[in-house]
């Protein structure tokens, strides 16, 4: 079972046995691992001018390809040209509540912490990747001569938008997608076809009220109003997708987080109860739960390439995790860091370098205080 509720709207025609080819493809979908999935209608995304607003704000940062293809946001016939329906799935992430690490770290100043979603033994990009190509393949079971194509977050497509257009949740004052059952600790995924869908009723209200958790935990005061992040601010972009140094001012609010950030989630009470995911890939590794600092930090190219080649930590790349790696040692606090980080110093490229001398003067005064 589902965890949303649907309502169907449009008529759909009906394969042998009775069963309509809609009911059909959100079968094969759950069959397949999604655990949320509903159908939108192939229209221009609502969130469109909100997209537009906010890139012209500047709030996507160093993020270059999001306006570079801004006009492609326009309607999902830019992603597949002929389509009628997008199917929208989700997939639940949730491994566990408390933060107690599993990791044997050298000491609590070298415990970081990585986001949920990539503490797993895979990315999730090729999880999601193989269980669309087994729905497309259901789906071309079920109607001969169709044609598909899914999509994860790497097409011009607001995900969230036909999320909420096929009624699997609303947008949460951070910007997240929640479901009343399934809370936020979701992944999107998408499956356009040129067949003609029974959709699914939008999810027209929210359910947040006057809560503010999320937006009050942000130690980077990353939202610059509800509903509005300016990515610039926000942790997982500083320590994702941000290639050059992260701001001196927002260095402190970084705090111990190697890469991503889950707080705004951690503190929304929709997740509460939400669900924990049966998936393998998903399941933490001992050595991302949590990371050690200074094992990252002293990690040679090659050992980065053999260790995180299929997992999300290598996004940011070698001197990328190692410049957070020296960010989180000196929001540590532990002089006791000190010697290693003159250590790894010297071979440090400028990136990693600059944010070791930054550790060390942090961690000096705070000694001398």
């Amino acid at each position: 079972m589902t965890w949303n509720d649907m309502t169907i709207q449009k008529p759909n025609p009906t394969l042998d046995g009775g069963q309509s080819l809609t009911t059909s493809i959100k079968g094969a979908a759950r069959r397949a691992g999604f655990d949320l999935v509903g159908v939108a209608p192939a229209i221009s995304p609502p969130g469109l001018g909100h997209l537009t607003d906010w890139l012209a704000n500047g709030f996507a940062g160093e993020m270059q390809y999001l306006p570079r293809r801004e006009a492609a946001y326009e309607h999902p016939e830019h992603v597949m040209p002929n389509v009628r329906s997008v199917v929208m799935l989700a997939i639940n992430y949730n491994t566990e509540t408390d933060r107690e690490g599993t990791n044997d770290v050298q000491s609590l100043a070298t415990s970081a912490r990585v986001a949920r979603y990539a503490q797993g033994s895979a990315d999730y990009h090729d999880l999601l990747r193989g269980k669309l190509k087994q729905l497309a393949d259901a789906v071309h079971e079920l109607q001969p001569g169709c044609r598909t194509r899914g999509v994860v977050d790497t097409a011009p497509l607001l995900e969230r938008d036909f999320a909420r257009l096929a009624g699997l949740g609303w947008f949460g004052k951070n910007t997240m997608l929640i479901n009343k059952r399934a809370g936020s600790w979701l992944l999107l995924a998408a499956l356009l076809t040129d067949l003609e869908l029974e959709t699914d009723v939008a999810h027209s209200t929210s359910h947040c009220g006057t809560c503010t958790r999320c937006l009050d935990v942000c130690p980077t005061d990353a939202f610059v109003a509800p509903y509005i992040l300016d990515a610039r601010r926000c942790i997982s972009y500083l320590t994702i997708e941000l290639k050059n140094q992260i701001p001196i001012e927002l260095r402190d609010g970084v705090g111990d987080w190697l890469f991503g950030c889950d707080l705004c989630q951690d503190v929304c009470p929709w997740n509460r109860k939400a669900p924990i995911t049966s998936e393998p890939a998903f399941q933490p590794q001992a050595d991302l739960h949590p990371a050690d600092a200074l094992q990252i930090l002293k990690m040679s190219e090659s050992e980065f390439k053999a260790r995180f080649q299929h997992s999300p930590l290598g996004r940011p790349g070698w001197d990328g995790l190692r410049r957070n790696a020296a960010i989180v040692l000196g929001n540590s606090g532990d002089p006791a860091v000190i010697a290693e980080l003159v250590g790894c110093l010297e071979q440090a490229p400028p990136l990693v370098g600059e944010a070791i001398n930054w550790a060390l003067k942090k961690l000096r005064k705070g000694s001398q205080s």
